[in-house]
C-alpha cells in the first residue's frame, strides 16, 4: 500500500521535534571595571531557554547582581537558581551548567569526584564548598521536573548563549545605573563579542568563527538608549575582551 502524499515529510517533522533538544543554561556576564581596566563588579546574571537551531535565546530569565568580582564559583550556585526559576514556566530536557567537568551530571558529582579532577587544589576546595548547594538544587530540579543537570561548562553552546544574554543584560543595566547616577561606567564584556545597539535592544555578536551566529539580546528603554554614549573599544590589559565606556549624554 502506498503512503499518502506527505506522509514522509510528517513523519521527518515528527522525528525531528522528538529528538530536538531544549536546554536551559545560565551564565553571569559582564564586569564593572576600575581604573586599572580590573573587574570588580560582575553586573548582571542571566538563564535561558535555546532550541534549534540554538543560536539565541528563546526565553530568557535576567537580573543585576552587581557582586564582588571575586565571588568565584558562589555565582555558579546562583546560576543554577535562576535555571530552577525558569523551569517555572518553560519546558526543557537538560540543563547545562557553567562548570567545566566534562558534562558529568550533578547526580554523579561528589567529594570523590572533585578530588580527583586535575585542578589545583584552591580550585577544588571552592567546588567542594559549593557542592552541597549544587546537588540539593539540581536534585529538586530533577524530582520537580524530571530535568537532570550537566556540568558541560564553556564547552555547551548554550552556555555561551547565556554569557553573551547575560553580557547584554549588562550593558542594560550599566546604562540604567549610569543615568541614575550621572556617571561614567567602564564595562567588560564576555570574550570575543561585539555591541550592537538597535532602536530598542542590545546585542552582543560572538566573534569566534564557528559561533559566528550566535548573539545575547536585551531589551532596552529606546529613549534611555538615545541620551547614553556608549563606545566600544578593545581592552587594553586583556586581550581577546572588548569593553564600552558608558556616560549620560
Amino acid at each position: 500500500m502506498r503512503a499518502p502524499a506527505g506522509w514522509r515529510e510528517y513523519s521527518w517533522n515528527l522525528t525531528l521535534e522528538r529528538t530536538a533538544l531544549r536546554v536551559v543554561a545560565a551564565d553571569s556576564g559582564a564586569a564593572i571595571l576600575d581604573d586599572q581596566y580590573e573587574p570588580v563588579q560582575v553586573v548582571a546574571a542571566s538563564a535561558i531557554l535555546t532550541e534549534p537551531p540554538y543560536k539565541t535565546a528563546d526565553s530568557v530569565l535576567a537580573e543585576p547582581i552587581f557582586a564582588d568580582a571575586n565571588s568565584g564559583y558562589q555565582l555558579i550556585v546562583h546560576e543554577l537558581e535562576l535555571c530552577q526559576q525558569l523551569l517555572k514556566t518553560v519546558k526543557a530536557d537538560v540543563v547545562h551548567l557553567d562548570l567545566s567537568l566534562g558534562g558529568i551530571s550533578l547526580e554523579e558529582f561528589s567529594a570523590v569526584t572533585i578530588s580527583n579532577m586535575r585542578k589545583p587544589g584552591k580550585t577544588r576546595a571552592q567546588i567542594l564548598k559549593i557542592l552541597p548547594h549544587l546537588r540539593k538544587t539540581a536534585t529538586s530540579i530533577l524530582l520537580t521536573y524530571g530535568v537532570t543537570v550537566f556540568a558541560f561548562g564553556k564547552q555547551s553552546i548554550p552556555v555561551r548563549i547565556a554569557e553573551l544574554t547575560s553580557g547584554a543584560h549588562a550593558i542594560r543595566f550599566a546604562v540604567e545605573k549610569a543615568n541614575k547616577e550621572k556617571t561614567k561606567l567602564r564595562l567588560g564584556l564576555p570574550t570575543k563579542c561585539q555591541t550592537k545597539i538597535l532602536e530598542d535592544q542590545i546585542e552582543l555578536q560572538s566573534l569566534i568563527p564557528t559561533e559566528n551566529e550566535l548573539f545575547g539580546y536585551a531589551k532596552c528603554d529606546r529613549e534611555l538608549l538615545e541620551r547614553t554614549k556608549i563606545s566600544e573599544m578593545l581592552n587594553p590589559c586583556a586581550r581577546g575582551f572588548k569593553m564600552l565606556e558608558i556616560a549620560p549624554l
